[in-house]
């Protein structure tokens, strides 16, 4: 009887070693001792399903694994009629999980850059964002990847990306502060070499509010 090759699992543009990926069936029973962890009964009638939609659900919030950050990138616009000013795309809701906790964090990313050879479709921003918002993170991470990700796929002059989000370890666990948030930064580029260039993302940021 031929063996059982299972799927190895890595965190995409990393060097870590693929761990061995379990199947949906392993995944599952997994959830059912974490129920009778609880205190619950996984047999009783509400949640007889919860091990299956649990492992669906989790095959959404974490689709982030199976996308490579690069092909939202990938394609350029090069007939921009020269522009060469700041692009920046403000307010781009997200959700993700703390990889501490498995619990979600909220919020919006800006992200604001100048490109060289051309723009990138807005929306593919976008995209990337939920590429590492759907894995489990922590949002220091997420600013940076994110910034690192625009930096190696279009070569800009600079690139600026904000961050702000209320993280649920805070509010519905352990110190127990709802409504607080954190903000992470990270620049490159002329953002970061040019104070000027940060007043100026954050002048348009605050713009219209």
């Amino acid at each position: 009887m031929d063996a059982v090759v299972k799927p190895l699992l890595s965190r995409p543009e990393t060097a870590e070693k693929p761990v061995e990926r379990p199947s949906r069936e392993e995944a599952e029973a997994a959830v059912r001792v974490l129920l009778r962890w609880a205190g619950d009964n996984p047999d009783r009638e509400g949640l007889k399903e919860t091990p299956r939609r649990v492992v669906k659900a989790y095959e959404e919030f974490f689709r982030g694994y199976q996308e490579d950050a690069g092909e939202s990138l990938a394609r350029i616009f090069e007939e921009v009629e020269g522009y060469d000013d700041l692009v920046l795309v403000r307010d781009i809701p997200f959700v993700s999980h703390c990889e501490h906790h498995i619990v979600p964090f909220v919020g919006k990313a800006h992200i604001a850059y100048y490109p060289t050879g051309g723009v990138v479709g807005l929306s593919k921003l976008a995209r990337l964002v939920d590429t590492y918002a759907k894995r489990l993170q922590t949002q220091e991470a997420m600013t940076a990847q994110i910034a690192t990700a625009i930096d190696q796929h279009l070569a800009p002059r600079g690139v600026a990306v904000l961050v702000e989000a209320e993280h649920m370890c805070m509010s519905m666990r352990g110190v127990l502060k709802q409504g607080s948030s954190t903000v992470t930064v990270q620049f490159s580029g002329v953002f970061r070499d040019e104070p000027a260039e940060q007043v100026h993302f954050y002048t348009l940021l605050r713009g219209g509010r």
